[in-house]
């Protein structure tokens, strides 16, 4: 093929074979990922190969407000509880003195009252003077005093104090058949036995021990 006189040091042309055009590229497209596996990945578990999993989870932020919340609440319940103990033991304590104070001065005038008895067997507690004596009484009432003692009354001596002794085989237990003195007591504190006569059933006699 003779080359055109007017064209000089153009380069020939690259042959072509007869029935085809020009060599084309395959144009790149989307990788196929059905029939392979993800390359860095383990197959089956999506997850990258040569990567290990975290032992735990990073807690969400609500959780941690939650924890602190009940550990919060937990501290204040437990404050709560300690303050209530404390008020009632305060409680209790301030009654307790309370009483105390009171046993302490109704002791100081239960010679007083002892008097007031004396008199009035006697009679000379009348007019003016009776009725401040009864008042005296009534107050002392208010403030818990209690007498106590009186003839038929079992013997205990817990709260009596026998000052004689008379056996009778009629009474089945001793009983008190006389009151020298009242005994008083204030609640369940006892301020003072009241001194009394027992009569009942011999005591049993001691058995004789040799020295």
């Amino acid at each position: 093929m003779n080359r055109p006189p007017h064209v000089h040091g153009l380069p020939h042309p690259p042959l072509a074979l007869v029935g085809h055009g020009p060599a084309k590229r395959p144009e790149p497209g989307p990788p196929d990922v059905t029939d392979r596996p993800d390359e860095g990945t383990e197959q089956g578990t999506g997850r990258p190969s040569g990567h290990e999993e975290p032992a735990g989870r990073p807690t969400p932020p609500e959780a941690v407000l939650y924890a602190e919340l009940r550990e919060r609440t937990a501290d204040l319940q437990r404050l709560k509880a300690e303050y209530d103990n404390y008020r009632k033991r305060v409680h209790r304590d301030r009654l307790a003195v309370g009483e105390i104070a009171v046993a302490n001065v109704l002791s100081r005038l239960l010679p007083v009252l002892d008097s007031l008895a004396e008199a009035t067997e006697q009679g000379e507690v009348t007019g003016g003077f009776q009725r401040v004596a009864e008042a005296l009484r009534t107050e002392l009432g208010a403030l818990g005093l209690q007498a106590f003692g009186a003839a038929g009354d079992p013997f205990d001596p817990l709260i009596h104090e026998a000052v004689t002794f008379t056996p009778s085989d009629r009474l089945e237990q001793a009983m008190c058949t006389e009151v020298l003195r009242l005994g008083y007591r204030v609640g369940d504190r006892l301020l003072r036995p009241a001194q009394v006569a027992v009569a009942g059933e011999p005591p049993a006699a001691a058995p004789h021990v040799r020295p």
